[in-house]
């Protein structure tokens, strides 16, 4: 799907357990024209009876000037999308005494492919300005899109970092 500047993605979901939420953030590097990337997120979470999340679809769109290899810019957000979601999940890093406690993968849990995203869709906004930066708009929003999804489907709010440290059950 080809999107024009100026249009959005519309959603919608059937599911009474399934939330969505929209948030565009234009973000641009030092050497980017002001206000030259921007991305849409939309996730949609499903939260079972026992308070675990799954993720069946993220739905991102990007503005980022022309595109020289739209396969390279999805590569970029789809892994923006799976990292985004395992960080905010699990990714917890802290210190006691001056020393990281988490010194290994036994106490640091690193999500697994089937606690991705089910499916990571990309849409590039076709576009005539000039070629911005894809390596880091990708990522930042994805937790608050997904706090704020897991908020319209729990009526809980998130407060800390991971969200595996709050209960919404």
């Amino acid at each position: 799907m080809r999107l024009r500047r100026g249009l959005r993605p519309a959603l919608t979901t059937a599911a009474a357990a399934a939330a969505c939420f929209v948030l565009t953030t234009p973000v641009a590097a030092a050497a980017d024209p002001p206000g030259n990337n921007g991305t849409v997120k939309i996730d949609e979470v499903v939260v079972d009876g026992q308070g675990r999340v799954r993720i069946p679809r993220v739905i991102q769109v990007v503005d980022a000037g022309i595109v020289v290899n739209p396969d390279r810019v999805r590569a970029q957000f789809e892994g923006a999308a799976v990292m985004g979601v395992g960080l905010a999940m699990t990714g917890e890093i802290s210190a006691a005494a001056g020393r990281i406690t988490q010194n290994n993968f036994h106490l640091f849990q690193v999500r697994r492919i089937t606690d991705a995203p089910l499916q990571v869709d990309v849409h590039i906004v076709e576009s005539d300005a000039p070629p911005g930066g894809v390596g880091e708009p990708g990522l930042p929003p994805i937790v608050p899109v997904l706090t704020n999804a897991i908020f319209a489907a729990t009526g809980k709010r998130i407060r800390e970092l991971p969200i595996s440290k709050t209960s919404l059950v």
